[in-house]
Formats: C-alpha cells, sequence, structure tokens
C-alpha cells in the first residue's frame, strides 16, 4: 500500500472518563459529543480522537461540511468509522480514500437487495461464508461513499465492487454517475466478528486495473 496512506484501528476497552483525559473539542464537535445518549457512542467518539492524536491531530485540525463529511485542514484526506466496540481512521497525504468497519450480522442477509445484485451471490451456500462476503461488499461500498458522497449516490445503481476471494484480501470497485466513472483499489480484513474495509481512488485510466479478472477460491 501507499506510504503515505495509514489505517488505524481501535478496539473500546477504556471508560468513557479515561478517553476524555488530554481530549480538547471544539465547540461542534463537543455538543455533538453532549448529545449522544449512547455511552458506547461517546466512547467511540473519543477513542477517534486518539487514533487522530497518533498522526499528530487533535480535534481542531477537523471540520465537517455540509453533507457531514470530516476533512483535515492541511489537505490531507481522512476518513472515520465506528462499529460497536471498534473504530477506524484512514488518513492520505494525496489520494482520497475511505474506510468502513460494519460487525457480521445476519441481517445483513435480509437487506442484501438493498445494496446488491443478489443472484450474482447464489453459489454461495454456506450462510456464514455468505454473510461474511456480503459484509465484504457492504464495507467495500460505504468506504466508496464516503470518498464520493454525493447526493442521489446509490449502493445498488452506481457503486459495483468486482468479485473477489475472501482470502484475496483485496478487490476493486468503482462509481459511475453522470456519466462519470471513478476507480478504487479495496483492501479488506476481518477480525473478532467484523469486517473493515477501506478504499483508495485510482487514477482516471484505471479501467484496465479494474477489468483484469481476479483468481476466486470462493465457490
Amino acid at each position: 500500500m501507499d506510504p503515505d496512506v495509514r489505517v488505524h484501528i481501535w478496539k473500546i476497552t477504556e471508560t468513557e472518563e479515561a478517553l476524555a483525559k488530554g481530549i480538547s473539542l471544539t465547540p461542534h464537535c463537543q455538543e455533538r459529543y453532549e448529545g449522544m445518549k449512547s455511552e458506547l457512542h461517546r466512547r467511540g467518539f473519543l477513542s477517534i480522537r486518539h487514533l487522530m492524536a497518533l498522526e499528530g491531530y487533535t480535534d481542531h485540525d477537523l471540520y465537517y461540511d455540509t453533507l457531514g463529511k470530516p476533512h483535515l485542514r492541511d489537505g490531507s484526506y481522512i476518513s472515520i468509522t465506528h462499529s460497536y466496540n471498534f473504530t477506524g481512521i484512514i488518513v492520505s497525504n494525496h489520494i482520497p480514500a475511505g474506510i468502513d468497519i460494519e460487525k457480521q450480522r445476519e441481517k445483513i442477509l435480509k437487506i442484501a437487495h438493498k445494496f446488491t445484485p443478489v443472484s450474482e451471490y447464489n453459489p454461495i451456500k454456506d450462510p456464514i461464508q455468505l454473510r461474511r462476503k456480503l459484509t465484504v461488499v457492504w464495507c467495500g461500498k460505504e468506504s466508496l461513499y464516503k470518498i464520493n458522497s454525493t447526493v442521489g449516490l446509490s449502493f445498488l445503481k452506481n457503486i459495483d465492487i468486482r468479485d473477489f476471494g475472501l482470502d484475496q484480501l483485496r478487490t476493486t470497485g468503482l462509481i459511475h454517475l453522470n456519466g462519470n466513472t471513478s476507480f478504487f483499489d479495496i483492501h479488506f480484513l476481518e477480525f473478532e466478528g467484523s469486517t473493515c474495509a477501506f478504499a483508495l481512488q485510482l487514477r482516471s485510466d484505471a479501467s484496465e486495473e479494474y477489468l483484469i479478472p481476479n483468481k476466486k477460491t470462493d465457490p
């Protein structure tokens, strides 16, 4: 992976009081923090600020646009994710990047038709394997959406993830919207019943890379 791209993942085990130590929030983020009813959400919010500190940033280096997308004031790219007891960030000096973590849940089998053509996964008969694969697809699409959070962008109609084997830990994806196509490199990993995917935007002429077939090992 590009050395100018860094990924950090935090497992939340600390108390809210411990996580709050040494953290200074902007008025906007302080208001968001105080409005969170869930303690786990507050702990996740604070843990992300510790992850930012690993990159030399404070909350004051961060701002959000009108769609709620985070940005760094120095022009580097950042994406943030929180799922249950895990949080994560990706920071990229030059390449647009996105990250998502999701818990692997049975629910994804019921909602898959809303974000991907489910007929493509009919050959997978093992429900656990299907759940794992669909979670990668969801995380991949979510990470692409975080890069290009355009109003009207549809996971089902506008974002495509190229097929992959679960042992590959990598695939590619594209966003096709308003006659324009963008290509992305996607990495994924699984841990403690969760899935993380992070995406990096490829150069504009990367269509040939996207079309190279993956070597699959899944049925």
